[in-house]
């Protein structure tokens, strides 16, 4: 699909979900998206999904608290144009908009200990495109004051334009409708069991919380051979779902009268707990479970739950003493340019089956609705279509 020469350097009005206000519905209204900058890229989007992390921001639980703005982290599209400077991609091109950003230049972006990108740190908080540090592409069709990004490519909305560093452009017959998947969720958890903890072969794991980043987790676990895979929640439901994913056991902590890291030690050998531990809640009494239910001798535990600015955890420095540790990552470590083709990949070869992780379909136009089954538990992810 080439770009249109009746869009092309032009301004482009389109349907948008705009939030005005924290835990407020979305405003499904027209505006105005301007064409691409040198660096930038301008993508019509074709399917997306709603992510926990969007309903985070929606409530209003990061420090920024930025409004209006356009929500949405985890899509798929189509290049529409491109800047002048832009290399290596082209209007036509299927791509994921990658928040994790991956500029290629930045001394990070070079080295192979982190995936942080300067332009994502920009990006993280701002709501302004990091080619000037100052505007928006999009602006409101009744008055045309500005509306912030989100995370740097806000695809809540039928076109979006977003900065080359955030554009992963993917196999050509990748079926958007499921790769759309992978901009944040699954990677973040398929990547914290293969390239964050590094999880090997009959090895035993405890993974707390069963929703999308968690069930992502169990699967790699299971396709790396994990063992022993525990899943810990409070949802019968959502424990008997992930057994389709490749649990071996479900702790129910509604079940037991004595701390649930103490139940997943006595479930290993010698009494000792899990080699790895992943929370997936961001609940800071559960962040410390999940250390303590880690090997002291080298147990692993992964932060990937976004905890409120306002919360802690807190805890002895001494429960590291023999070599737990205790680790996070953005994305699951992958460097969103590169390395993100490799999992749609992957996902396209069946190693992780994208299939089971949709539970509904809907039109964009019901983004609410959607946000709402989200929000009360009622699917792990729902498919956008934005041709309905």
């Amino acid at each position: 699909m080439a770009a249109s020469s009746s869009t092309m350097g032009k301004v482009i009005r389109c349907k948008a979900a705009v939030a005005y206000e924290p835990n407020k519905p979305m405003m499904f209204e027209d505006i105005n998206v301007a064409p691409p900058q040198m660096s930038e890229v301008r993508i019509k989007m074709v399917n997306a999904a709603v992510c926990q992390s969007d309903l985070y921001f929606w409530k209003g639980k990061d420090v920024a608290k930025l409004f209006p703005r356009i929500l949405g982290h985890e899509g798929a599209g189509i290049v529409e144009s491109v800047g002048s400077n832009v290399k290596g991609i082209k209007a036509g091109d299927k791509c994921i908009p990658v928040w994790q950003a991956e500029c290629k230049k930045c001394s990070k972006c070079k080295s192979s200990r982190t995936n942080i990108c300067d332009t994502f740190v920009f990006n993280w908080g701002s709501g302004l495109m990091p080619s000037d540090k100052k505007t928006t592409r999009f602006t409101r069709v009744s008055d045309g004051k500005p509306i912030y990004h989100f995370f740097g490519i806000s695809v809540f909305s039928q076109y979006t334009v977003v900065d080359e560093a955030c554009v992963a452009k993917i196999n050509p017959n990748a079926d958007l409708s499921k790769i759309c998947l992978l901009g944040c969720g699954i990677p973040t958890g398929v990547g914290s069991a293969w390239k964050i903890a590094k999880v090997h072969p009959k090895s035993t794991v405890a993974v707390f919380g069963l929703g999308t980043i968690g069930l992502a987790v169990v699967e790699a676990c299971k396709v790396s051979g994990c063992s022993r895979i525990i899943g810990i929640a409070r949802d019968e439901e959502k424990l008997a779902r992930a057994m389709e994913f490749g649990l071996t056991d479900t702790l129910n902590t509604k079940a037991f009268n004595k701390p649930i890291e103490q139940v997943i030690c006595e479930m290993t050998e010698g009494g000792m707990g899990v080699d790895y531990s992943f929370d997936c809640t961001g609940d800071p009494g559960i962040i410390y479970s999940a250390l303590e239910c880690c090997t002291p001798a080298g147990g692993v535990s992964i932060i990937l739950g976004l905890v409120e600015s306002s919360q802690v955890v807190k805890f002895h420095p001494g429960v590291l003493l023999w070599g737990r540790s205790w680790t996070s990552g953005l994305f699951g470590g992958y460097k969103g340019r590169t390395e993100l083709p490799e999992l749609v990949e992957r996902c396209m070869k069946g190693h992780i089956n994208l299939d089971h992780y949709i539970t509904h379909h809907m039109p964009f136009s019901k983004i609410n609705e959607a946000f709402d089954l989200l929000n009360q538990g009622g699917c792990i992810r729902c498919v956008m279509d934005y041709d309905k």
